[in-house]
């Protein structure tokens, strides 16, 4: 432990972050996300150094607004005070003082840790064993609409320089086989395409859907069964010709482990609002490069700030070979955080200390 009076935690503010998506009708196979309502986190050091953190709240996915804003409140007295070099010890405690709410504790774990480097001068991705690459590819959500608006859209972001995007799909063999054929051929050959039915069909299901599916030459399928249904994705890994991710059925370092030793899945989706933060994240990272099954970061929607420090975390991946989803906040309105920009389908990694951004 250390004893400089400038590095301990003098206060915790609680930021409201609303935010509005340019389609309402933004819709997957579980919901549909009109607007986001999460929380940033503000710890504020001694010296006048602030790190900051985004809590995810959606209901679908994660927690609702006021239930992540109540959890907040109940943990924010166990920081203030603290010195932030022991930020290990701090989250231990917040771990042992508040069952689940991962997506609050990936809050307080992020804040910290930009805290941590903006103190050092570092960008975060140093306190995550430093970055492989300074650009991250992109791949672009294509929400569930009708066929052919759905190729339209793809056309639309094909346009911009996404060499990647993701179909969400609904369960409906037949209808999704149609959207799937209609964007493969506004997009043409040259555009990898990711399938998401966000856990709507039966392990069967999807291989009855399949041979639809398969001639439009499919990159990845992501977590196309039940979350709790392991022995349907993995006879899906072990049948389907190209890789299968998991996605909703790991949301701990020990779901990781669990697919690393059954080889559930061929690619895991990791998310820092999902695994309960940074710390996780690198565990969860280690475990999969040992264990050889593929990483990659999905999309969690949030401001310029939760993708930022994303990113951070996808450029210290020593191997990153699919594209990711942290350019979603380009749809999302209200950001209040310096811009994030994408060019040609790619996120540079922010410069500067901690994730890089700050509010406008």
């Amino acid at each position: 432990m250390t004893d400089t009076p400038g590095a301990r935690i003098a206060s915790a503010t609680l930021h409201p972050c609303t935010q509005r998506q340019a389609d309402a009708n933004w819709t997957f196979a579980r919901a549909t996300v009109p607007e986001l309502q999460g929380w940033v986190l503000a710890l504020t050091d001694g010296d006048g150094v602030t790190g900051l953190g985004y809590a995810h709240a959606i209901p679908a996915i994660s927690t609702h607004g006021a239930g992540a804003e109540a959890a907040l409140h109940f943990l924010r007295p166990l920081l203030v005070g603290r010195d932030v070099a022991d930020l290990a010890a701090i989250m231990d405690l917040v771990e042992a003082s508040l069952a689940g709410s991962r997506s609050v504790k990936a809050a307080i774990d992020m804040a910290l840790h930009d805290l941590a480097a903006r103190r050092a001068g570092l960008p975060l991705s140093a306190l995550m064993g430093g970055r492989f690459r300074d650009r991250i590819p992109q791949s672009r959500i294509l929400p569930i609409k009708a066929p052919e608006a759905m190729a339209a859209a793809a056309a639309a972001l094909a346009a911009k320089g996404y060499r990647s995007l993701k179909l969400k799909l609904s369960g409906d063999g037949a209808l999704d086989a149609r959207r799937v054929a209609e964007v493969r051929a506004a997009v043409g050959v040259d555009i990898a395409l990711t399938l998401d039915p966000n856990q709507s069909y039966s392990a069967k299901g999807f291989l009855a859907a399949w041979t639809r599916i398969e001639p439009f030459d499919i990159a990845l399928v992501e977590q196309p069964v039940p979350a709790a249904d392991w022995k349907g994705l993995a006879l899906l890994t072990r049948t389907l010709p190209v890789p299968v991710e998991a996605d909703e059925t790991v949301e701990t370092v020990a779901d990781v482990l669990r697919v690393v030793e059954g080889r559930v899945a061929d690619v895991v989706n990791l998310k820092l609002t999902k695994l309960g933060g940074v710390r996780n994240f690198v565990t969860a990272a280690r475990i999969l490069e040992a264990g050889q099954v593929a990483t990659r970061m999905g999309a969690a929607f949030g401001p310029a700030l939760l993708q930022a420090a994303s990113a951070h975390a996808a450029a210290s991946l020593r191997q990153l070979p699919f594209a990711c989803e942290l350019s979603e906040h380009d749809h999302i309105l209200d950001d209040p955080f310096t811009p994030l920009p994408i060019e040609d389908g790619m996120i540079a990694v922010p410069a500067g200390p901690g994730c890089g951004v700050v509010y406008a």
